[in-house]
C-alpha cells in the first residue's frame, strides 16, 4: 500500500462513507498511516465480525421462536381429548414428542444452514460453485444410502399415521412383542420370551397392532357332545354376567360378554365360544378369569369335562403261593 498517494483528508483516507472506527482514528490522530491501518486491519474485520454475530444471533432467535411454537402445538396434541384406553395417553404423548423432535431438528438444520451460507457470503466466498457441488454430493449420498433414507421415511410415516407406539403389542411378521422404543430408524420389540428384537422400519411391510383402541378375549371351551347346548349356553352366560357385574372387572370390559355358540364339532365334544371386548392389553387376564368362572359353573351344574377317552390301567395279576415259594427257593 502506498500511503503517499492518499489525500490528507477524511474522505481521502476513509472514503465517501467513512466508518466509525476510521473516522475516529482520523479525528484523533490526523495520521494517514494510522488511519489506513485502522481501516484495512481493524474496521474491515470488526465490521465482518459484527455482521456475522448479527446473523448468528438472528438465527438463534428465529430458532427459539419456532421451537416454542412447535412445543405448544405438540403439547396441545398430546393433551387433546383421548379415547378411553389405558395406554392411549402414553402412545399419543410419545407420538407428539417424536414429531416435535423431528420438526425441531428440521428447523435447526434449515435455519443454521441458511445462516452458514449467509456467513460464507459475508466472508467473500462464491456460493454458486459451492451450492452446485453440495447438490451433486447430496444426490450421490442419496443413491448410496437408499436403505437408510427408506428407513427414515418409513419411521416418519409410522409416527404421522400412528400405526403403533410405545407400549403397543404388534405383529411385525419377523417378531411379535411389545414395543419398547421407536425411532425414525428402528423399532425395538420384546417378545413373550424376553428376546429383544431390533427391526429396521424400512423392512416392515405390514404390521398388526393388537392393542390399539380395544382388544377381545376369546374363550373356546369344550363340552361333551351329548350335552344340551342351550343349557350350556345359559350356564356360560350366567358365569360371564357374574364377572361383568363386578366393579373391578367391569372396568376392564367395554361390553357385556357374549356367548357366540358352537365353534367346532367332533364325535366326542362341542367347542363353545365366549368372547368379551376389553380395554387394550387386558384381554388375557379377562380370558383367564372367564375360563375359571365357566369351569366352576359347569362343574356345579354336573357337566362332565370333555376330553380324550379314559385309559384304564389294570393291576398286575396276584402272585400265587406256589410262585412265592419258588421265588424263596431260588433266592
Amino acid at each position: 500500500m502506498v500511503l503517499t498517494d492518499v489525500p490528507d483528508t477524511l474522505t481521502g483516507n476513509c472514503g465517501e462513507d467513512p466508518g466509525t472506527a476510521c473516522r475516529l482514528a482520523w479525528d484523533l490522530t490526523h495520521s494517514t498511516a494510522f488511519t489506513q491501518l485502522v481501516k484495512v486491519y481493524l474496521a474491515g474485520p470488526v465490521s465482518q465480525a459484527g455482521r456475522i454475530l448479527f446473523v448468528v444471533l438472528l438465527a438463534l432467535i428465529i430458532r427459539v421462536i419456532i421451537n416454542r411454537l412447535i412445543n405448544r402445538i405438540t403439547e396441545r396434541a398430546a393433551t387433546a381429548t383421548l379415547p378411553v384406553t389405558s395406554n392411549g395417553h402414553e402412545r399419543r404423548e410419545q407420538r407428539a414428542r417424536a414429531l416435535g423432535s423431528i420438526l425441531r431438528s428440521a428447523v435447526s438444520v434449515i435455519v443454521f444452514g441458511i445462516a452458514a451460507l449467509t456467513i460464507l457470503g459475508i466472508l467473500g466466498f462464491n456460493l454458486g460453485p459451492l451450492l452446485a457441488s453440495t447438490a451433486v454430493l447430496g444426490v450421490a449420498l442419496g443413491f448410496g444410502a437408499q436403505n437408510l433414507v427408506r428407513d427414515y421415511l418409513a419411521g416418519l410415516l409410522m409416527l404421522v399415521e400412528d400405526h403403533y407406539g410405545v407400549g403397543d403389542t404388534i405383529n411385525a411378521r419377523v417378531a411379535t412383542g411389545t414395543v419398547e422404543a421407536m425411532t425414525l430408524l428402528t423399532t425395538r420389540l420384546r417378545d413373550v420370551n424376553g428376546v429383544v428384537w431390533h427391526i429396521r422400519n424400512g423392512t416392515i411391510d405390514s404390521v398388526g397392532n393388537e392393542s390399539q383402541g380395544w382388544s377381545r378375549a376369546v374363550i373356546d371351551y369344550p363340552v361333551p357332545y351329548g350335552e344340551d347346548l342351550g343349557r350350556i349356553r345359559a350356564l356360560m352366560e350366567q358365569a360371564a354376567d357374574s364377572l361383568y357385574r363386578e366393579g373391578g372387572w367391569q372396568e376392564l370390559m367395554l361390553e357385556k360378554p357374549e356367548v357366540w355358540g358352537a365353534q367346532e364339532l367332533s364325535s366326542k365334544e362341542v367347542t363353545m365360544r365366549l368372547v368379551a371386548k376389553t380395554t387394550p392389553m387386558r384381554q388375557w387376564e379377562v380370558a383367564r378369569e372367564l375360563r375359571a368362572r365357566v369351569k366352576a359353573a359347569l362343574d356345579a351344574a354336573g357337566v362332565q369335562p370333555a376330553g380324550p377317552d379314559t385309559i384304564v390301567v389294570s393291576a398286575p395279576p396276584a402272585i400265587t403261593s406256589g410262585e412265592e415259594r419258588g421265588t424263596e427257593t431260588s433266592g
